[in-house]
């Protein structure tokens, strides 16, 4: 089974499109949660969906305005670091969507934004 724990950058297209978007997947066994961040008005959603083997489908809806369900439906790739699909609103329209890991480790750059003043204080004294 796949793993899609973590930070994913990622952008779906409508009418042709892109929208970017950032999510933060929590997975527990074939069961997956999370939370996405639109590059749009409409905002943030939460999602929550299966995974079983490399294949995954969620649902999003948005946390204000639209209520209407989004299924996305997707397939990781081998080295568990790229996931392609396509995204489907009942009789509005579908499309394709990609995501790709994020290399962002927030808590390292915070340590790496803490230690700097350390430095340069310290080269400041010599």
């Amino acid at each position: 089974m796949g793993d899609i724990n973590g930070a994913w950058l990622g952008t779906y297209w409508q009418s042709g499109l892109p929208t970017r978007f950032e999510a933060t997947f929590v997975q527990a066994k074939n069961t997956l949660s999370g939370s996405i961040l639109d590059d749009s008005p409409l905002g943030e959603a939460k999602a929550v969906g299966t995974i079983a083997g490399r294949s995954i489908t969620f649902t999003k809806r948005y946390i204000l305005g639209h209520n209407t369900a989004i299924s996305y439906s997707g397939t990781l790739s081998e080295d568990g670091n790229h996931i392609n699909g396509q995204w489907r609103i009942d009789h509005y329209g579908s499309g394709p969507w990609e995501a790709h890991r994020s290399n962002n480790d927030l808590a390292a750059e915070l340590e790496q934004r803490q230690a700097k003043p350390a430095v340069v204080a310290a080269t400041a004294a010599t």
